[in-house]
């Protein structure tokens, strides 16, 4: 071997030793992080900014004596945990790209605001419930066909701690308090999930959301076709193979859910505005039967009638969870609900009781707050342990957050 080959080679070596060392080291200080450093490293999690010495003293003392939670707790006091890291946990879900970065909305500032008060989050799903502004801000009133309220709050600079008030929905949207569903029924979810297609969009993205599923990971071809409806074709490419042991999985247990949506629509003039900026969420009532099909039905539900005639005509918003049978019992749905209802709302329940909602709310916040998704059987007893603790708790996220910060303290 020529001598520089073995000069690069023994530089190499040394290098590497010298990495090993700094990361062993690292783990070492991580691993037995004093009070001090956990409690720093519980705020920057938590709130995303450092804390001022007087809170991290106080931390530090809550860790000292035992009483970790506490420290956890008092972080989610500083504005920027609302601010900032709700906002960036909860606007990847009011849009179908799943960015962050898009102005507060009614969904965020719902999510924002049920933490905040310790609310059962199930509501999220199926209250009759939206946060605004305080009326004290001096903003534009809140608008079902606009989102001025919001971006005008958010550039005001107000902490949203103080500044959300909650209200019933329907009092603001002219929804009936029974249509109402959290935030699946907020202008928000309408313009993204509601606006055109054929509202499966909602059905779909509120389960990547709130059940932490797509489409793949739930289908199942065992299921009875017999509520697909007219638009989805048995034989795609002519051949119907692919209808029955692909597109079947997804249709049979989403289209009998998505019946729920049926007498809503986002409604918008696409030529003039087609983003959407001045759309609003309608609902049919028993005042807006549709004279041709003689039903409340959103015309959408019979786009592409030809493609398969024999296919489920949609006459009402009675849906059935087909998932309560085959493998997406998994999901874990709750027995004292009889698994079918009429809307949105009742949708909501099925959706918000399952163990499956649970389990993900406690993931995401997991993965937020220790920058990392669960990886080893410490962390998944973690996350059952959260899970439980979730339940018996009221629901209550803000929980979740603070254990979720205590357990990835030291790391």
């Amino acid at each position: 071997m020529k001598a520089p080959e073995r000069m690069q080679q023994g530089a190499f070596k040394a290098c590497s030793m010298s990495l090993l060392i700094l990361l062993i080291t690292a783990y070492a200080t991580t691993a037995g992080a004093g009070a001090r450093e956990q409690a720093k490293r519980i705020h920057d999690r938590i709130a995303g900014v450092p804390p001022s010495a007087s809170v991290l003293d106080v931390m530090e003392g809550h860790i000292a004596d035992g009483n970790a939670l506490e420290a956890a707790k008092l972080a989610m006091d500083d504005p920027a945990f609302y601010d900032a890291t709700l906002k960036n946990f909860a606007a990847p879900w009011t849009n179908e790209d799943m960015s962050p970065f898009v102005p507060l909305n009614d969904y965020t500032a719902t999510v924002i605001g049920l933490v905040r008060d310790g609310a059962d989050f199930r509501e999220v799903l199926f209250g009759d419930v939206l946060y605004i502004g305080d009326s004290g801000l001096g903003l534009t009133s809140y608008s079902p066909s606009n989102n001025t309220h919001y971006e005008e709050l958010e550039e005001s600079g107000a902490p949203l701690k103080d500044a959300l008030q909650r209200v019933n929905q329907s009092a603001f949207n002219g929804l009936p308090p029974s249509a109402t569903a959290g935030v699946i029924t907020s202008r928000a979810a309408a313009r993204a999930f509601f606006s055109a297609g054929t509202n499966r969009a909602m059905f779909r993205f509120t389960l990547i959301n709130h059940m932490c599923r797509d489409l793949e990971q739930v289908a199942d071809v065992s299921l009875p076709p017999d509520r697909i409806r007219q638009d989805v074709s048995r034989s795609p490419g002519g051949d119907s193979r692919v209808f029955l042991n692909n597109c079947v999985g997804c249709h049979t247990g989403m289209d009998p859910m998505t019946q729920a949506f049926a007498y809503y629509d986002f409604d918008f003039d696409p030529d003039s505005d087609p983003d959407g900026t001045l759309g609003r969420l309608v609902y049919n009532t028993v005042n807006d039967i549709d004279p041709d099909t003689k039903s409340r039905v959103q015309g959408k539900y019979h786009i592409n009638s030809t493609t398969f005639e024999q296919g489920y005509v949609t006459p009402d918003d009675q849906w059935d969870n087909y998932w309560r049978q085959g493998t997406n019992r998994r999901l874990g749905w709750d027995p004292n609900l009889p698994g079918s209802g009429n809307g949105a709302k009742s949708l909501g329940q099925e959706w918000a009781n399952s163990e499956a909602f649970a389990e993900c709310q406690v993931e995401k916040v997991f993965s937020n707050v220790c920058l990392r998704p669960p990886s080893d059987s410490d962390d998944h007893n973690q996350i059952a342990a959260m899970v439980t603790s979730f339940r018996t708790k009221g629901f209550d996220l803000k929980q979740v957050f603070a254990e979720s910060a205590v357990y990835c303290a030291g790391e």
